[in-house]
């Protein structure tokens, strides 16, 4: 059997929308090649994963030397000083007071994790997320997330979750613009506070760029609005870099943007360029709560993986990813701007830095249009582009590729699209 057979006959994948055709054989920078040879640019990097590009050989190299050395050691039984080293790190390129940083393997345990360290530092039980959020596939994360799509066939949920508006100017719930709007998305916080919860809130937890729901960017201001309301009530802050964070928006992390201090910061995805890796930092008084049996895990801060983040943040910080993202975003939202002018099916370009969405409509109504979404990726990975799409209306192409992605390559990637959409009238 080939690699399709095997998993067709072995593999559960029928909880995906569909795998790609494409059995992919290596990867180098934004290139994927399949097993017959043919190459693909790639621009979603494994789910906004590989932002230093495939096969970095700078992290491979640091990955490679620890192998030799020591593969596992559970960093919460012995001291290890890749993750001693990573821990640091962290605490470096973070604001403070942020310093103290828990390990694990995925950013829905990240989430796990710190949702538990929230409530028992607050003693508080409940939390409000926004609507259209996505935080992971677990019984918890999936809890906190605002999307029906993500959730069926799973519920009752945890009790205490309550959602506020997301800021989703181009479908505004409240049928406003920005900034006339006077933030309306962030002022309603204040009545999902008062009227969906006991006022007994521990989290209030976001997305700095909604990711899963659309590549939803918040305004101008919108974050300090919305936590000043939160902590009004009692309530910590928790950023969700998971998608978002490691250069991805412009930033080292896109709550940057804001100019507000998150009280705690979960990271996986882009946190080791590919090597299984998670974990959330907070305040070293908010993490005092924990004692001993309250929180584990068995691969966390594998020392492989912490070898391959910190090589990973170097070379973020020498080439300056974050600052490459932001110019090779700038540019790409100009190319798509322009061919926004062009297809009537484009109805909005937005994002930060190379995290961006393109909305595709059916009408002067905005009907969402998900299935020129699918003819579009499939159009494009016939012709040797990879894309990603999303949104709640699943409606969105979503262009994340690997940082180090050549402006060569994305005007190949843009003229790709526009060819895609010019088929399809």
């Amino acid at each position: 059997m080939d690699t399709k057979e095997k998993y067709q006959r072995y593999v559960i994948t029928n909880c995906t929308k569909g795998i790609e055709p494409v059995v992919v054989d290596s990867a180098r920078g934004a290139v994927l090649t399949d097993v017959n040879g043919k190459s693909y640019l790639d621009c979603f990097a494994g789910i906004s994963v590989v932002n230093s590009g495939h096969c970095n050989e700078e992290v491979n190299a640091a990955a490679k030397a620890q192998i030799d050395k020591l593969v596992h050691a559970n960093v919460y039984s012995y001291y290890l000083q890749p993750a001693a080293d990573l821990a640091e790190k962290l605490a470096q390129i973070l604001p403070a007071p942020l310093e103290k940083s828990f390990f694990c393997n995925s950013g829905a345990e990240a989430i796990e994790g710190a949702l538990r360290v929230m409530k028992k530092s607050t003693g508080r039980t409940e939390t409000v997320s926004l609507m259209a959020s996505f935080h992971g596939r677990t019984y918890g994360t999936l809890s906190i997330t605002g999307q029906a799509g993500r959730k069926r066939g799973g519920a009752p949920y945890a009790p205490g979750s309550a959602f506020a508006p997301m800021p989703y100017c181009y479908r505004c719930l409240f049928r406003m613009s920005y900034p006339e709007c006077g933030l309306a998305c962030a002022e309603a916080l204040e009545d999902t506070f008062r009227f969906q919860t006991a006022d007994d809130v521990a989290a209030f937890i976001t997305e700095p760029v909604m990711g899963e729901g659309g590549i939803l960017v918040p305004p101008e201001g919108y974050f300090r609005t919305a936590v000043e309301i939160a902590r009004s009530h009692g309530a910590l802050w928790l950023a969700d870099e998971v998608q978002s964070g490691f250069g991805r928006t412009g930033k080292m992390f896109a709550f940057e943007h804001a100019g507000v201090v998150p009280d705690v910061v979960t990271m996986a995805k882009g946190i080791a360029n590919g090597y299984p890796l998670a974990a959330f930092t907070t305040r070293p008084e908010v993490s005092a709560c924990f004692q001993a049996g309250d929180h584990l895990s068995t691969f966390g801060g594998n020392p492989v993986s912490c070898a391959a983040s910190l090589a990973n943040i170097a070379f973020m910080q020498r080439e300056d990813l974050p600052g490459q993202s932001a110019r090779k975003g700038v540019f790409t939202v100009e190319l798509l701007k322009s061919l926004q002018k062009k297809h009537k099916s484009i109805g909005d370009v937005r994002g930060r830095g190379l995290m961006i969405g393109i909305e595709l409509i059916s009408d002067d109504s905005r009907t969402p249009a998900p299935a020129t979404t699918d003819k579009v990726k499939a159009y494009c990975r016939e012709h040797g582009v990879l894309l990603g799409s999303g949104g709640v209306y699943g409606n969105v192409i979503r262009f994340q590729p690997p940082l180090v992605i050549s402006e060569a390559q994305i005007e190949q990637a843009v003229q790709t699209i526009d060819n895609a959409l010019s088929l399809m009238g």
